[in-house]
């Protein structure tokens, strides 16, 4: 009969002595001691004003006297509040056009500079330069272009016999300016990401595409554009998310106006919390605007995930 396995035993030689148990209790509280600023930054900064706001939007809070609680009653009413439903048309209408220009530019661009040109990094630089630039500083910079009255932009118009324009002070103009202006400083971005992603594209299958026959816009349709696939999902997600968030043009720029047709989400947040001081009112909004935002990252997430998968099938 075989004979059974001895049990394991650790002896007292074996187990850690006091003055091993003591440095790594040092060493703990040396790591503890490093990491402990960055954790409390992250729960002062991220956690807790989540929680916090989170709370606040099921209450009547005006920062000032003692707050009240409500329930949902907040998000009742934002229901009915036809300034926040001309907020959501008015982003969406922004993010509408603004993403897919950005993203048509910057490919269109990308392509255009992904040559051996001449002075192809000025080119690049130049391009790039605006979306480094705040857009306070931009804001700023196109009041005084496009003012009605001494903006260079109409005194141009005035020397080609055409007629002033309102621009940031149109309610029929203000959004597409402010729509242009985003696209001069945010399509860098996306040349930048189109270039580095172009450049990944497998030269093999552009050789291959070319021995069969396929010109530049075949080649562009059937192997380039396929190719950037993960990366358009990327810059939709983040264009999106940009766009729904915009805030500081709109408040150098127009301050919601005129007549409101400049009021996005964010600014209406703003509006609501700290200058009607409906804290309550305007967190409820911005947990809204988090729900869209969660719920536009989930959708692209998935849509991204069916397209990898029908990319692995075409490879089998």
């Amino acid at each position: 009969m075989p004979s059974l396995p001895a049990p394991l035993t650790l002896t007292d030689r074996d187990r850690p002595a006091p003055a091993l148990r003591r440095k790594r209790r040092r060493e703990s509280m040396t790591a503890w001691s490093f990491i402990s600023p960055a954790i409390l930054i992250i729960l002062g900064l991220s956690v807790v004003p989540v929680v916090w706001s989170l709370l606040l939007s099921f209450q009547a809070d005006d920062l000032v006297t003692p707050s009240r609680w409500v329930g949902l009653e907040n998000y009742h009413a934002l229901v009915k509040d036809p300034h926040f439903s001309q907020a959501v048309r008015n982003t969406l209408l922004y993010t509408l056009m603004y993403v897919p220009l950005s993203m048509a530019l910057g490919l269109t661009l990308a392509v255009a500079l992904n040559r051996r040109i001449r002075l192809v990094g000025l080119y690049r630089t130049l391009i790039f330069v605006p979306f480094v630039i705040s857009a306070t500083a931009q804001g700023v910079l196109f009041s005084f272009i496009l003012d009605p009255q001494f903006g260079a932009a109409n005194s141009v118009l005035h020397s080609l016999g055409l007629s002033a324009q309102g621009f940031l002070t149109d309610p029929g103009q203000a959004l597409l300016v402010l729509v242009a202006i985003s696209l001069w400083s945010g399509t860098g971005f996306c040349v930048v990401i189109y270039l580095a992603a172009l450049q990944d594209v497998p030269l093999s299958l552009i050789e291959a595409a070319r021995l069969d026959g396929a010109g530049r816009f075949q080649i562009l349709r059937h192997v380039t554009l396929p190719t950037l696939g993960p990366v358009s999902v990327f810059l939709v997600l983040w264009q999106t998310i940009e766009s729904l968030q915009v805030f500081d043009l709109v408040y150098v720029t127009t301050k919601g106006g005129p007549l409101g047709s400049t009021t996005v989400i964010v600014y209406f947040i703003w509006e609501q919390a700290f200058k009607n001081f409906t804290a309550g009112y305007g967190a409820a909004a911005a947990y809204a605007l988090a729900i869209a935002l969660l719920l536009i990252s989930v959708i692209l997430r998935v849509a991204r995930k069916r397209q990898n998968h029908r990319l692995e099938g075409a490879v089998r």
